[in-house]
């Protein structure tokens, strides 16, 4: 069974989604750890109703980034997490968890990439005014959504769309495309 981690700073609807996916699809993978950058987030909630074990811990009790991601580092090796997923996680993952997980920390994205990068992907795509945007599943490297890319899916702009309607679309792709991309990296890698 490989073990995950996932990483979220907020609501937790799309680390809800993943935890309930990889239940239902009966993955062989196990979810053994929330990591939460923000001790008051929602998602901490939906953690411990769908008993995950949690590491939460504000940037502000550390030195540094190094010293934060440090910690964080250290709980994953205990664990002997083989893979990292971002699932809402608002900050930019730095060289020491990049080091120590190459090509195996993924993320979600809310627009198609490479348009659109950066944390307002939905708002970004609706101003521009496209007729189609999209959620796109990516790996991580040192820059911001420019990994190399997993799987995407379209989500058209209708006419009478406003932000927030987008939004729920967008979101309602994300919670089965994160899934299926995560299918698809477990059939095409190994991971301890």
């Amino acid at each position: 069974m490989k073990k995950i981690a996932i990483f979220a700073s907020g609501n937790g609807s799309n680390f809800q989604a993943l935890v309930e996916g990889i239940q239902r699809q009966k993955l062989a993978v196990q979810v053994v750890l929330l990591v939460c950058d923000q001790p008051q987030a929602h998602v901490l909630q939906r953690a411990q109703q769908l008993n995950i074990p949690i590491w939460t811990a504000s940037i502000k009790q550390f030195t540094d980034k190094t010293a934060f991601e440090t910690a964080i580092l250290t709980e994953l090796q205990q664990l002997d997490v083989g893979l990292v997923l971002l699932a809402g996680y608002m900050r930019i993952i730095g060289p020491t968890l990049l080091q120590a997980y190459p090509q195996r920390i993924i993320n979600i994205h809310p627009a198609l990439l490479p348009q659109f990068p950066g944390r307002h992907g939905i708002e970004d795509a609706f101003a521009a005014g496209v007729e189609q945007t999209g959620v796109t599943v990516h790996y991580v490297d040192a820059g911001i959504d420019s990994g190399p890319i997993i799987q995407q899916a379209v989500v058209p702009v209708q006419p009478q769309d406003t932000v927030a309607s987008l939004s729920a679309r967008i979101h309602q792709t994300e919670h089965w495309l994160y899934l299926a991309g995560l299918e698809k990296v477990l059939a095409t890698r190994s991971l301890k």
